[in-house]
């Protein structure tokens, strides 16, 4: 099987990761709920990936690398926890719906405003349209660093500098970028970024979290057992505990230490190099296939590895299913949580097929993913 859907999962992992899950399942105990040797274990374990994470994202404070499930849990919580009734907030159409659904919620449930940053012909953003939609009433901007459909990334530096000038909270959505795409929280004035561990980390499934700078206060989304101040009414409000109610999954964060450690091991440069070599040897191929539409711009902008493209008018999801069950190659088709990218594309109707790459994909299987493509849109 080629498996050529890396922005949902990196289902192909470093072997050490699940060597870590097994041995984690085997002998840590609940980080921060007790003093014996297998709970302190956990607890080492948990904190020392809170230390890679911040040296990854450039995060100044450890303690401010808070755990969750995935982005989408992070996100809600950096969404949620800062935004008040009748703030305005500045977002774009690239956005996933794990931006969208928190921002339309507080904007029917506590009048936020929202606008929109809209995009290009090439699904770019167009950047001066960030500063003439703020007001005075503009709390934050909240905007992906590449969209999980095109792939084409967000300059964060430019959209960071226009929040630093203007005092706005800038919330990162990282999901397609950790561990591909240099991070850098301080020299892109993110003051919150959330990311998850199961994709360009190379981490398990339902590990994520949020990187916050100092001085941002974040209410807690949720509430409950913290293994410290037990008879307190409230949740701590130190960092990370503040944020972390209930046991965390600490055997798949024992996954993402070891993933972490083979992406220091091997370079994220390196990965980024490959991955988008890998990428632009696939576009090459299919921009020769007659009938075959490509999105987003591949002029030499830095993105994510992601090709998405159609074949005429073909369904989406047939071309998926013809790649699945005819060459057993794995796809994503439709929508992609994405809906207002598609708006932008005209592509609603129809969806698109995207293909994603990962650091263990090969050149061999990029010609066969172009061979079949080939034969499909020649029926």
């Amino acid at each position: 099987m080629i498996y050529l859907d890396n922005a949902a999962t990196t289902m192909k992992k470093p072997p050490q990761v699940a060597e870590a899950v097994c041995r984690a399942m085997n002998t840590m105990g609940n980080a921060s709920r007790g003093a014996h040797r297998e709970a302190l274990s956990a607890s080492r374990i948990v904190y020392d990936t809170r230390v890679k994470l911040a040296e990854l994202f450039h995060c100044p404070r450890a303690d401010h690398v808070v755990f969750t499930c995935n982005s989408t849990e992070a996100l809600n919580i950096a969404i949620c926890g800062t935004l008040n009734p009748g703030d305005h907030v500045i977002t774009t159409v690239m956005e996933h719906n794990s931006v969208l659904r928190p921002l339309y919620r507080l904007k029917d449930e506590q009048g936020v405003k929202l606008s929109f940053v809209h995009c290009d012909s090439f699904g770019c953003p167009i950047y001066e349209q960030f500063e003439t939609l703020i007001t005075p009433k503009t709390r934050a901007i909240v905007c992906t660093h590449a969209s999980n459909l095109t792939g084409n990334a967000i300059d964060l530096e430019r959209v960071g500098k226009i929040a630093k000038e203007h005092g706005l909270l800038l919330i990162v959505d990282a999901s397609q970028t950790a561990g591909v795409l240099p991070i850098d929280m301080e020299q892109m004035q993110i003051g919150i970024l959330c990311f998850t561990g199961h994709k360009g980390l190379m981490g398990p499934q339902g590990t994520g979290g949020l990187c916050i700078r100092e001085g941002i206060e974040i209410r807690p989304w949720k509430v409950g057992g913290s293994g410290v101040q037990s008879y307190s009414h409230t949740q701590p409000k130190e960092y990370p505990t503040r944020l972390e109610a209930g046991t965390l999954n600490s055997h798949g964060i024992a996954g993402l230490s070891a993933a972490l450690d083979f992406l220091r091991e091997t370079g994220v440069e390196e990965i980024a190099r490959k991955e988008d070599a890998l990428m632009r040897r696939f576009y090459d191929g299919v921009m020769q296939i007659p009938g075959v539409r490509v999105y987003g711009d591949f002029s030499g902008a830095e993105k994510s590895a992601i090709v998405a493209l159609n074949i005429r008018d073909y369904d989406s999801a047939a071309v998926a299913d013809e790649l699945s069950e005819t060459y057993d190659i794995a796809v994503r088709p439709g929508a992609h949580c994405a809906p207002l990218m598609h708006q932008e594309l005209g592509t609603s109707e129809q969806g698109s097929v995207r293909f994603s790459f990962s650091w263990y994909n090969t050149e061999e299987e990029i010609d066969e993913a172009i061979r079949a493509l080939k034969e499909i849109a020649e029926e």
